[in-house]
């Protein structure tokens, strides 16, 4: 990686070591269900807010997220107290009916390919391509994922290449080649660069880091 692109060799040389079991560790982690349900609740809202709508929707379940077949027992008009608006009870149920119908396997997510994975995530609706590459990258550690949708990558890729726009996820993706195959490290070692240049410390162990984008 370094070897193929000088650019991105400068950036590695002058940031600080990444650790990627600590960023992985500053995600939602946990059963598949699970960690796509946190994922369609943080939408749109602060990680506080999205954590106490969790919070509540698991004390409904003696402290737990509920199954597919548990949560799709819940009327909506329960779903709605705790706090879910109606287009996130759709795509909680939307989630829940893909699974119980085997359209997403989320049993076996692990065997699939990278592009099954995202396949089979993003069938569901509310779950985006950003959703299944943070999925990939973070939950089922693959090395080559390179979130090409998230703000925070796109903006390093224009600050490290100098661009006058902010570039589209098709140029990041092309941009992105020459770091196969460890383009999930890149990842780390741009988001890590964009903390460094904000001043923002790299997340402690279980610290929650805010994303720069939820799809």
């Amino acid at each position: 990686m370094k070897t193929s692109d000088r650019r991105l060799a400068r950036l590695i040389g002058a940031t600080k070591a990444v650790d990627p079991t600590a960023w992985r560790s500053s995600r939602p982690l946990g059963d598949a269900f699970s960690v796509l349900v946190a994922s369609i609740i943080g939408q749109q809202i602060s990680g506080f807010a999205a954590r106490a709508i969790a919070g509540r929707l698991q004390e409904r379940f003696g402290g737990r997220m509920p199954s597919p077949a548990e949560l799709l027992t819940l009327d909506p008009a329960a779903l709605k107290t705790v706090g879910l608006s109606r287009m996130k009870i759709e795509y909680l149920r939307s989630l829940a009916e893909h699974i119980i119908a085997g359209e997403l396997d989320i049993e076996h997510l692990h065997q699939l390919s990278d592009d099954e994975v995202r396949q089979q995530i993003t069938a569901s609706k509310g779950l985006g391509r950003w959703t299944a590459d943070m999925f990939l990258l973070i939950n089922l550690e693959r090395p080559d994922i390179l979130p090409i949708g998230d703000l925070g990558i796109r903006s390093a890729v224009q600050r490290l290449y100098r661009l006058d726009h902010l570039p589209s996820p098709s140029e990041v993706d092309a941009l992105g080649e020459k770091w196969r195959p460890n383009r999930s490290l890149a990842s780390f070692y741009l988001w890590a660069w964009n903390r460094q240049m904000a001043g923002v410390p790299a997340p402690a162990r279980g610290a929650p880091r805010p994303p720069a984008q939820r799809m």
